[in-house]
């Protein structure tokens, strides 16, 4: 006589068909309880704050953002993007998303901020203590955050400067390779301006040190006093009030 087939199968055999039937019933709830990607609720929130953020940076931002450093998001009605202390909004950085809503959780996310504009290069060799000219420099367009700290990205900041050292021919021009040309030398008589409300007075004097255009330096004046001023293109003084 056949038996019927429950009877016929082994007991842990059974029990293995029965557990996958009930997993089976249970997986629709679970799939409903799945945390959310990072492309539903969470990537709004962090467009527009880094957005917010970036207002201001000098040339045309845009944002990359990657999935989550621990997966997955959990479901949030409450989220805030923040940056972690420290992080600057410029090339790769972190941010941190923190739910306020029931079981509060915090999560980091890598983004990355382009900024694509306009900086200064050198179209030849330029030799330590030469002046740069107008020929002497191009404009180019990059993504700034992949260029050195202190690039030029303003062909007006190279006015009157001199380079300190070989700039070598394309490369990008920083601040701190420039000097300004001293238009004023130490010992030599200067003429030291003072404005006011209606009126202007100036006086001679001698500088104590060397300086170039928009530096301040200190001019002794007859008694001995010392009074300090911002130098001027045109090698006056005019008073730091």
């Amino acid at each position: 006589m056949t038996k019927p087939l429950h009877e016929s199968l082994s007991r842990p055999f059974a029990e293995v068909i029965a557990m996958l039937l009930v997993l089976a019933t249970l997986a629709p709830a679970a799939h409903s309880a799945a945390p959310l990607p990072l492309s539903g609720y969470a990537r709004p929130v962090i467009e527009q704050f880094l957005s917010a953020q970036t207002t201001g940076l000098p040339g045309r931002v845009q944002i990359s953002i990657a999935t989550p450093l621990s997966g997955n998001l959990p479901p949030c009605d409450a989220l805030e993007a923040f940056l972690p202390p420290g992080a600057r909004l410029w090339g790769r950085v972190s941010v941190g998303l923190r739910c306020h809503a029931g079981r509060p959780w915090t999560r980091y996310v890598q983004a990355y901020v382009a900024v694509t504009g306009a900086y200064q290069i050198a179209t030849r060799q330029i030799e330590a203590g030469q002046p740069l000219l107008p020929a002497d420099t191009a404009t180019r367009e990059a993504d700034l955050t992949t260029l050195p700290a202190g690039v030029i990205v303003d062909s007006t900041q190279l006015g009157g400067m001199v380079a300190l050292n070989r700039i070598a021919s394309g490369a990008p021009i920083r601040r701190e390779q420039l000097r300004g040309i001293p238009v004023v030398k130490q010992g030599q008589t200067v003429k030291l301006v003072t404005r006011g409300p209606g009126f202007v007075i100036s006086t001679e004097g001698k500088a104590m040190t060397g300086a170039a255009a928009g530096a301040v330096i200190q001019v002794k004046i007859e008694g001995g006093q010392r009074i300090s001023g911002i130098v001027r293109p045109d090698g006056t003084v005019e008073r730091d009030n």
